[in-house]
Formats: C-alpha cells, structure tokens, sequence
C-alpha cells in the first residue's frame, strides 16, 4: 500500500504539472498514471492525466478507453457516448472497453444492455471474477436474484475468496427464501475455505437472522478463533446472549471486547443495558458513568441514567440527565416527550412548554401531542394561546377531548357564547366524556345544563 502512494510515475506528473512543464510518458506509463487517480478517486487528476495523454499519443485506443472511463467518472455521458461511439469498430475486442460500455448503460439505468456488454467481455477470457459480479449487480437491479445468485457463484469459482460475492450469494438466497440450499452452499464453502472469516460470520448471522442462537454462536466463536482480534463479531456474539436473555454471559463477552478497543464509551452502555435487564440498576449506573467518562457527549448512556435515577426515586437527577440528553439530541421527540414528562412530574409546566411544541411542529398527526400541549398552556393560564393551539388542533383532529378543552379556555376569558357554541360540539361528539371533563374543568359543570337545554 505503500509503495501505491509512492507511485515514482504519479511523483513525477505532478511535478511536471506543478512546475509546468512538459515531459514524455509512455502509454503504458500514462496508463499506470490514471488508474492510480481512478483508485483514489481523484477523478480531476484523473482527467488532467488523461487529456495530457492523449495530447502526447492522440491516436491511442487504449488512452481514449481510459478518457472513456473518466467521463464515465465524470456523469458526462453525452460526450462518453460520442467516444463510445468513436470507439466501437475498433475496440469491440477490448475488455476494458467493453467494461466502459457496461458502466455506461448501467449509469443510464439501462442494465440489460449493461448485461449485453458483460457477456461480450467474457467471452475474451479476462476478468471473469469482476464481470460475473458486474452482472450480478445488474440483475440486482433488475430484482432477479436468482440469476444474480448464479453470477455470484460463478465469481466464486475465479476468485475463492471474494468476500463480496460471497455476503451478496447469502443475501439472494435470503430474497429467494432458500434456507436449505443457503446454509448447504455456506457448509460446503466452509469445508473447502475452512478459515474463511467471512464464511463463519455469515453462518453466525444466518443461524442469528433465524433466532438459533446457539449454532450462531458456534459461528461467531470459530471466526474468533481465527481472528481474535475481530471487534466487531463480539458485539455479535453478545447479542445473541442477550436474544437469549443470558445477560450476564453478554456481559463476559462485552468485557472480552473492551480490552480491544479504543472507543469504549458504546460497549460500556451495552453492559450497562444488560446489568439493566438483569436488575442490577447500581451497576448499571456504573457502566453508564463510566461510558460517559470516555465519551461526555455520549447522550445515550445520559438518557439511561435518567431511566435509573426516575427507577431510584432521584427525580431530580433523572430530570438533569434528560435535559443534558435533549441538549445533545434535540430532534429524538421520544426524548422530548420524556423531558416533557419530567417537567410536569416536577410541577416545572412552564419548561415543559418547548418540548411540547416541538411535538406539535414534528408530529402534528398525533393527538395526544396537542391535548398535552393545550392542557399545560391553561394550567399556567395562558388560555390565549391555548385556544389558538386548540383552534389549529381541531382542523386536524375532529376530537371531543379539543372542543372541550377549547369550552373552557373561552369560560376562563369570560366568553360565554363562544365556549357554550363550543361545548354543544364536544357534546355532540361524545357526551359520554361529559363526567370526566366537568372534573377536570369545573365551568364546565355549570355551563353543560344550560347547553343542554337549549337543545332542548
């Protein structure tokens, strides 16, 4: 890896172009040139290499196949569909070429005749591994996995241990329902490529995905075995133990991989999750401390610490804890609505305020979020704008609980006529609710007879 980015033929071009000036490469040279700025995705450089290419060797196939390629890179298919074109009599035995055609079509969303291409490529014999993959995304594309199943497969054959058509031959049989011949195909590859870490970890997932966790396990403990130092099939190996409810042995395998990392602020809220589930609050209190020691912003082991300290009776610090997580994540409504929560458990109506209205602006849909916001905006007595809150509630919910919140807003501001047409509309919509609502609103109580008879 090195010595790719100290490519003595990249070194030199660019000190040609730093010192402008203008030196002589071969064409395989320039070749060599663009492919390490295709590699590492320096598509300008890529260009500049290439149009300085082909004005030293106008005539090559083989450069304009590679400016081809760059305007591919470049979504300029107009022009790389003029030099397609230019191309195509003289380059129809070119693999790269051929490729280039591919991606073009496939770029168009065209992946048949990206398909077209692939077939006419191997038939040259070359590339065979890259092609078959190349078509078997295609007919991903094309929602057939079956046959991108086949292609997958096929890329096996040219290329053992090709991780990646290995993990997309497990999703197609998975899109295809074919357990059976999904973990016959895996076994078989296993008994050939016996330290095969992607293979072990697709079993683990496969026995995981079918909530067999003890053979998922086996899984992921052969491909420990074989690479102990693969952090991320501990976190696998403990969710299956916590699947299992064996929170304890997540714990042990949690513990296993904090000596490995560098970062342990997440496995640390894991263990305090399980200690959690295991009804150890005081050690899970603990983990959460100790994740935020290593990562104070880490807002989830905040937001679980309020769930612990409200468990212990600590409103007070379950109430910190919140605000401290909101203020880290000010768009999960779930916290909003548990600050929410805490405010009022704490008589603090007037803060529960701003996480109420966030709910109505980001969940307008839910009613609930409305009734909250409008029953604390009258219990701080601001029944102006609870009955402008109410007023925009009713257009989107037809609900008895508004109009009666809305009857008492306009008794309070002494506005008998509105709150009585009001309340005849609450109680159209449901009179059963009358009971619970004269509770609640005591002018109600009053005022419901006289509608009630002028019905009459």
């Amino acid at each position: 890896m090195e010595e790719f980015f100290e490519n003595e033929l990249v070194i030199k071009f660019e000190q040609m172009i730093e010192n402008n000036e203008e030196l002589y490469f071969e064409t395989e040279e320039f070749d060599e040139i663009i492919i390490y700025y295709l590699e590492i995705g320096d598509v300008s450089y890529a260009e500049i290499a290439t149009n300085y290419a082909l004005k030293i060797h106008p005539n090559s196939l083989e450069l304009k196949t590679k400016k081809f390629e760059v305007l591919l890179e470049l979504e300029k298919y107009t022009r790389a569909k003029e030099l397609m074109d230019e191309l195509r009599e003289s380059s129809m035995e070119s693999t790269d070429f051929l490729v280039c055609c591919a991606k073009y079509y496939s770029s168009l969303g065209n992946p048949r005749r990206a398909i077209e291409f692939c077939e006419k490529a191997l038939e040259l014999k070359e590339e065979e591994n890259f092609l078959h993959i190349f078509i078997a995304d295609e007919y991903v594309n094309l929602e057939d996995p079956f046959n991108a199943l086949k292609h997958y497969k096929l890329a096996l054959l040219f290329e053992h241990q090709d991780e990646y058509a290995l993990e997309n031959a497990m999703f197609c049989y998975n899109q295809l329902n074919k357990s059976d011949e999904a973990i016959k195909f895996l076994n078989d590859y296993l008994d050939k490529y016996p330290f095969s870490e992607i293979a072990w970890f697709e079993y683990g997932q496969f026995f995981f995905n079918r909530k067999n966790y003890e053979e998922a396990i086996k899984g992921f403990d052969y491909l420990l075995a074989i690479n102990s130092e693969a952090i991320a099939v501990y976190a696998n190996k403990a969710a299956c133990y916590e699947a299992m409810e064996e929170w304890m042995k997540a714990i042990s395998v949690y513990e296993e991989m904090l000596e490995l990392e560098y970062t342990k602020s997440f496995t640390f809220y894991k263990i305090g999750l399980c200690y959690k589930e295991n009804k150890q609050p005081l050690l899970a209190l603990n983990c959460f401390q100790k994740s935020l020691r290593d990562d104070p912003q880490f807002y989830l082991s905040m937001m679980e610490q309020s769930y612990i300290y409200e468990e212990m009776g600590g409103m007070k610090e379950a109430l910190h804890f919140a605000q401290e997580a909101v203020s880290l994540n000010e768009n999960n409504l779930d916290y909003q609505k548990r600050l929410a929560f805490l405010y009022i458990d704490s008589g603090k109506f007037e803060e529960s305020l701003e996480c109420l209205k966030k709910l109505v602006d980001f969940e307008p849909q839910r009613f609930y979020n409305w009734y909250a916001l409008s029953e604390v905006l009258m219990l701080v007595g601001e029944y102006e704008d609870a009955i402008s809150t109410l007023q925009s509630a009713t257009k989107k919910h037809n609900r008895a609980e508004l109009y009666y919140q809305l009857s008492n807003c306009y008794f309070h501001m002494n506005n008998q006529k509105e709150g009585r047409n009001v309340l005849a509309v609450a109680l159209e919509l449901d009179p059963n609710l009358l009971e619970d609502m004269q509770q609640k609103y005591p002018f109600i109580k009053e005022e419901a007879d006289k509608v009630k008879a002028k019905k009459k």
